[in-house]
């Protein structure tokens, strides 16, 4: 099956695996880190608050979970893949995992506050995350969107992103983190 490519070809998007800083389209700075290696003593609760302030209308497909216990048991699983957060000073603005399925392909799970969103975070977060995946032998990511979410799919799409499969309301989309043969 064909999956788009990381970084596109032609492209010099790509940057490096975690940790990274850099200053959002706002003029906040962002520092890309590895679960584990945040500012913070106690990562979890730091997630933690950021899901329990996530706005519902940003939910899709029932995740975030809302409620505080469903959010902690979620994240417990999603915390076994590779994941990067996006961190401004101690708060947390985002998270992007990939998660290992049963065919050794990895699901991409991202997340941004509100607070953080049209700032270039969401794309830089993904752009490490791949470096971090490839570095860490990952070759084949794909993702489930809602077909309306115009803006997601096109951002996928922009970052190298193809569409595999369409189920109903919602889009597969993959692409290859290992790199192009000639």
């Amino acid at each position: 099956m064909y999956s788009g490519y990381y970084p596109p070809p032609a492209s010099s998007a790509a940057i490096s695996h975690p940790p990274v800083s850099f200053v959002d389209q706002i003029g906040r700075e962002i520092d890309l880190r590895v679960y584990g290696d945040g500012p913070v003593e106690n990562e979890f609760e730091a997630l933690v608050e950021m899901y329990l302030d996530f706005d519902p209308a940003h939910r899709t497909l029932g995740i975030p979970p809302g409620e505080e216990s469903r959010i902690r048991a979620w994240l417990e699983k999603l915390l076994d893949g590779y994941c990067v957060v996006a961190w401004e000073g101690d708060r947390v603005a985002g998270q992007a995992v990939l998660a290992e399925d049963r065919s050794g392909s990895y699901e991409l799970a991202i997340f941004l506050h509100q607070d953080y969103h049209r700032a270039w975070i969401g794309t830089y977060m993904m752009w490490s995350l791949f470096s971090y995946g490839r570095q860490q032998g990952v070759e084949r990511v794909w993702l489930l969107v809602e077909r309306e979410n115009r803006i997601a799919v096109n951002l996928y799409h922009d970052v190298g992103f193809v569409v595999t499969e369409a189920r109903g309301s919602d889009v597969e989309m993959s692409i290859n983190l290992s790199p192009m043969s000639n």
